[in-house]
């Protein structure tokens, strides 16, 4: 193989390598040493911060930690599975003392028109991947084994390859320089 399609394929192997380590650091390592999930943003309700298709990385917080301006996922309703994230635009004492919050997303005109209530908040936005909600979405529980599994093999193949390549190009030059 020539020398510069050697280099550009080396390039291209690093940058693609680059990626998938950056790729899984921002959406796999880094949540789980925070212990932070990860949520598709399904609208375009907190559009120019996240655009749907995005990832939303949530941490863990306390209601008295949260602040007007926080990005927050909280339940529709207690115990429910479906969520929405919205930023923070006010914070009202209820009666007893517990803290509501009210909630509006960046590109609505309008918050909410229910407040938040603690038992409902999963926690604030830590940061957001662009595009990974898409692979999050797909990657449910079922066939993120298999796409981790096929992905290793896939790794592994590709080093076995690039390993094996230089096996016989090396062969192949000590041949050539053997012949008189």
């Amino acid at each position: 193989m020539p020398k510069p399609l050697r280099l550009a394929g080396t390039v291209l192997s690093a940058a693609a390598l680059a990626l998938a380590v950056g790729i899984a650091l921002a959406t796999i390592v880094i949540p789980k040493v925070m212990g932070a999930a990860p949520y598709t943003v399904l609208t375009g309700s907190m559009r120019p911060t996240m655009d749907p298709g995005a990832l939303a990385i949530v941490r863990p917080v306390e209601a008295a930690d949260i602040s007007i301006g926080d990005v927050i996922t909280y339940q529709l309703a207690p115990g429910e599975p479906e969520v929405v994230t919205h930023r923070v635009v006010g914070i009202n004492a209820a009666s007893g003392g517990e803290r509501t919050f009210v909630t509006q997303g960046d590109a609505n005109l309008r918050p909410d028109s229910e407040a938040v209530v603690p038992a409902q908040i999963r926690g604030e936005v830590a940061y957001s991947v662009p595009l990974m909600g898409h692979a999050n979405s797909a990657l449910n529980s079922d066939t993120r084994s298999t796409a981790l599994v096929m992905g290793a093999v896939a790794l592994i193949g590709y080093g076995v390859w690039q390993v094996g390549s230089e096996v016989v190009m090396r062969r192949r030059r000590t041949a050539a320089a053997a012949v008189p």
